[in-house]
This record gives C-alpha cells, sequence and structure tokens, in this order.
C-alpha cells in the first residue's frame, strides 16, 4: 500500500525512524520489500533524478507498482530524492509519487525558500508532500557534490522561519552526516545537539538525516579483499538512529549501504566463479543478502516490528 510520508511520520515521531532506501533495478526492489515485510517495518523507496534516468523512469515505476501488487502486506511510500524543479513538476504532474524533495540548499536562503515553495504550491494542490533542504552536507550524490570544507551546519533559528515561510512538510537537516562511503573524515562528527536546538524551535515537525549510511567495516574488508579498493571509508555509527529518533528525526536516508552489499556480493561471486556469466544466480544471492542487510537496518532504525501498528493507525 503507497501512503504519503506524511502518514509514515505521524506514526514515528519521537519514537523511530522510517529507513527510506533508493533503488536502481529490479533486484534492489525485490530484496527491499522482503526485507521490510521480514522484519515487519514501513518504509520509504526512493527514486533519485540519476535512478530515473539510469533505465528510464516508468520502468522503475512499473517495478514498484508490480511490486505493490507481489507483497500486498507492505506500507511505503514512494520519494523522490535530490529533486530540482524540473524533476520535481514531472513527479507531481506523474500522479505516482507520495513525496518528493526539492533540493534547493546551495542556492542563498531567500532563494531556497522561493523555489521550495513554488513546489510545495504544486505539490500540495494534488496532495502530496514536500521534503526540503536547509544546510549543506559533504561528500557526493548522484548530481550533489559538495566538498567537506564547504558544508554547513543547519542553523536552528533559520530552520524555523524556512519551514514558517515555505511551506515544507519536512526539513533534511546538516547536523555533520556526509553523502557517500567516505565520512567523517578530518572532525566531522554527528551533532546531536544541533538537532536537539532544531527540535526545540520544531517540536514535533519531522526532521530527516540524509547521509546516513553505515559503511559497515565487514562489508568495506570483504569487498577489498575481492579485489576492491575503497580505503578509508567509514559512516554514521548506527547506534546513534534511535537517539536522532528521539530528536524528531522520522526519516533516514540509505543509499550508500546497499551499494557496498551488491557490490560485495558480486566481486565474491565472480571471484568464486570465474566461469560464471548466468545472472540469474548472482541476482538471487543479492535478493537474499539485500533483504537480510535492510531488517538488520531496520533494528537499528526502531522500525523493525512497527507494521501492524502503523496498518492500525490507517484503518481509523
Amino acid at each position: 500500500m503507497i501512503v504519503t510520508t506524511k502518514k509514515l511520520f505521524e506514526a514515528a515521531y519521537g519514537k523511530y525512524a522510517i529507513g527510506a532506501y533508493n533503488i536502481n533495478n529490479l533486484e534492489q526492489a525485490m530484496g527491499l520489500f522482503r526485507g521490510n515485510l521480514d522484519s515487519q517495518a514501513p518504509f520509504i523507496i526512493q527514486i533519485s533524478k540519476g535512478a530515473r534516468k539510469y533505465s528510464d523512469k516508468r520502468m522503475l515505476e512499473a517495478m514498484i507498482r508490480a511490486a505493490d501488487e507481489i507483497f500486498p502486506e507492505a506500507i511505503f511510500a514512494v520519494h523522490l530524492d535530490h529533486g530540482d524543479v524540473e524533476t520535481c513538476m514531472d513527479c507531481i504532474q506523474s500522479g505516482f509519487y507520495s513525496s518528493v524533495m526539492i533540493d534547493a540548499s546551495h542556492e542563498d536562503f531567500e532563494k531556497n525558500i522561493e523555489i521550495t515553495k513554488r513546489v510545495v504550491d504544486a505539490a500540495h494542490a494534488r496532495g502530496i508532500v514536500v521534503e526540503a533542504e536547509l544546510g549543506q552536507l559533504g561528500g557526493v550524490e548522484e548530481h550533489v557534490s559538495v566538498d567537506e570544507s564547504n558544508a554547513k551546519l543547519t542553523d536552528p533559528a533559520a530552520a524555523k522561519e524556512f519551514v514558517e515561510r515555505s511551506g515544507c512538510d519536512s526539513l533534511a537537516v546538516a547536523i555533520g552526516t556526509s553523502h557517500g562511503a567516505f565520512k567523517f573524515t578530518g572532525s566531522q562528527a554527528l551533532r546531536l545537539d544541533v538537532l536537539a536546538e532544531i527540535q526545540k524551535r520544531l517540536p514535533g515537525f519531522p526532521l530527516v538525516m540524509h547521509g546516513s549510511s553505515s559503511v559497515p567495516q565487514e562489508e568495506v574488508e570483504r569487498i577489498n579483499k575481492a579485489g576492491g579498493n575503497l580505503k578509508g571509508a567509514k559512516g554514521v555509527d548506527a547506534d546513534q538512529f534511535l537517539r536522532a529518533a528521539q530528536l524528531g528525526v522520522t526519516k533516514i536516508n540509505i543509499d550508500t549501504d546497499g551499494r557496498l552489499v551488491w557490490t560485495r556480493v558480486h566481486r565474491e561471486y565472480f571471484l568464486e566463479h570465474p566461469a560464471e556469466f548466468d545472472l540469474r544466480p548472482i541476482g538471487t544471492i543479492f535478493m537474499s543478502e539485500y533483504a537480510k542487510f535492510i531488517a538488520h537496518k531496520n533494528e537499528k532504525l526502531g522500525s523493525a516490528g512497527q507494521l501492524p501498528a502503523v496498518r492500525a493507525m490507517l484503518s481509523k
């Protein structure tokens, strides 16, 4: 069942965070649905601008519609991740997405508000909710690239004004996380003190953490052992997820970790089976491994086991 992120946030606020997982292909989609049902968790499917171009947006949307039929017990939102105005408007007009993110965080404060409000007005007219971003995360994510030295934490006072003037439904905040697999180089760390101050000024308002992959060292080590070359990759401590949820974070974005699972499975398989060329055996392994990864991540988010309660809330 496709629902809006707003409904999921109402259920989660202050208790747990919803996992927002990016997908690009069939194997990820199948593993994602299986993992969330195995752990009985509501979730958010994220489609980025790059993913919509990779295979054609209609292919991804068709796979999600099919998965919704195959897994009727699943409850999830379909969200555009890191959209520009053009992509947001296309998703709003399509009628398929329940949520879009407009990322104008690279603009100055006033321009960010202006662009966000334009998307909010169009989305709300169709019953679609909007995520915006204030502050800048370091690292690389799709078309977004910010040097660590230029990363900017979200100012709590500015966050309150931004939400009030833009009308956005949730806000991605910069509290020290980074996009990609190479987080927390130098002096970076998760700033829960800044998050607490933002929540104080925006009580009850859904906040979002981007760049929140944990970059499990076991995955990195296995990739490198199988011929990879990921040096210095590290991420967010997953044990901090629940603390962030208690401070108003209702959505946590996870993309890089899923790519690491994909890379590890493929590198190890072809190293052990150099004569193999059938994509189905390795696809089957990946779907199973990705489902396990999703279920484990949901335990850290606190969303595991919450599906019955969300279903009961939606039926009222």
